[in-house]
Order: structure tokens, then sequence, then C-alpha cells
């Protein structure tokens, strides 16, 4: 696979990123959703996919992108700057925790590293953009609390054992379970991943919804060709 994968809209180089394009990514791009997003924030953005796609979706928006890795900041920088968008994508070379934030996001959202208390990987570049632990997303969920507008979404796409304990620590900042896309590669599948959806609003009814990616080996739902047919070319 070459370092240039091209959408519908704009190209992505993926040659400096330790983790290169991946389903998880540009579904959480094609799925998050907002009323009239002016400011978004994607967290860990690595080559800057997800940002381009929400640039691409809420043509009213300021998107930024926040990336710890160097040489991944650099390329989602030059990823934005050869885009339709470049106008309004910005990137910042950090973490969340040393940010200076410019504003108050309407959308937040984060592909975030996931493997915790497993066998580290021995690239450290590839450690940093997988690996976590607790600590992390509990910070994740204070900053975003801190950073959203009264009615901003924080929206995160997990494997399904997360759940649950991004939940209870969500709720100790004040965010709340909206939304649950419940993603999986065949109809009988377990659930591989969810898209949660938090907000400030307490007490609404959770809104659960399913999406198979899979209708059989090598052939993809109608669903899921609905949801990226804007940015794969294949569909």
């Amino acid at each position: 696979m070459g370092s240039i994968f091209q959408f519908k809209g704009f190209e992505v180089d993926q040659a400096n990123c330790p983790m290169r394009i991946n389903t998880d990514g540009v579904l959480l791009g094609a799925y998050a959703f907002s009323e009239q997003a002016r400011h978004i924030l994607d967290i860990g953005t690595g080559t800057g996919v997800i940002a381009l796609m929400l640039a691409q979706r809420f043509e009213q928006a300021q998107v930024w992108g926040v990336e710890i890795d160097q040489l991944a900041a650099e390329t989602a920088q030059q990823n934005f700057q050869k885009s339709p968008f470049k106008e309004r994508l910005h990137i910042a070379h950090t973490d969340i925790f040393h940010w200076k934030v410019p504003v108050n996001f309407d959308l937040i959202v984060s592909n975030p590293p996931f493997y915790i208390n497993s066998l580290h990987n021995p690239d450290a570049r590839k450690k940093t953009a997988k690996h976590t632990d607790e600590a992390f997303f509990k910070g994740l969920l204070a900053f975003a609390a801190a950073q959203l507008n009264p009615n901003g979404e924080l929206q995160l796409i997990v494997p399904a054992e997360l759940r649950n304990f991004l939940q209870i620590e969500a709720e100790k900042q004040g965010l709340y379970l909206q939304q649950i896309l419940h993603i999986r590669s065949f109809a009988n599948s377990e659930v591989i991943r969810y898209i949660l959806s938090f907000s400030r609003q307490q007490g609404s009814q959770l809104q659960e919804e399913d999406l198979q990616i899979y209708a059989d080996r090598a052939v993809y739902t109608a669903a899921y060709k609905q949801l990226l047919r804007n940015f794969f070319l294949a569909f």
C-alpha cells in the first residue's frame, strides 16, 4: 500500500505516521454529528484524516487537530495545506493537557489509543499511538468537560470493553451518554467497536443504532457504503 490515500475531496499522505488510515478513523469522521458545529477538535489527529472529513462535512466549521507525535503533526499540517479546506484547518503539536486552547468546542472527537494494560509495542511511536492507560481517558474526559460549549458533544470510537468504564468516568465529569453506534463486522458478529456520544444533557433516553460493515466476505453493506459514499472513490 502506498503512502498516499486518495479520497473524493482530498488526499492524505501517511508516510510519517505511526497510525495509518483505518476503519475506525474513517467511521468516526463520517458518522460524528453536531447541530451547526462551528468549532471542532480532533484529539490525536494522526494523519489528519478525521479532521479533513469533518472539514468537508461541516462547511462553516473551524477544525483543530492536536497531535503529540512531531512527524505525524507535520504530516497532518501538510495534508491540511493541500486540501480545499486549508483555511479552516489548524494543527497543534502538543498534548491536550499542555495545550493553550484557543476556543471552546461544539464537537470534540477522538479515535484514541485504547490498548490498556496490554503488551506494549516495542516501537516507541506506535506504542504512543496505540497504547494508553486509564489516567489518559480520565484526563480526556476532564478536558472535554472543561472545553465543550454548553450544548457540545464528545464522540469517541472505542473497543466494546471500554464502554462501561468510559460511561462511569464521564458521569463523574458531568458528561452523560446520549447515543451509541454498535459496530459489527458481520450480522452475527460480536460488537467490535462503539461510537459513544456524550453531552451535558442528563436524563434523556439513550439512543442506540447498529452498523454492520460486511454483507459477506469482502462485500460491504449498503449502510457502510452509504455512510462513506462522499469520501471513498470505490463507493
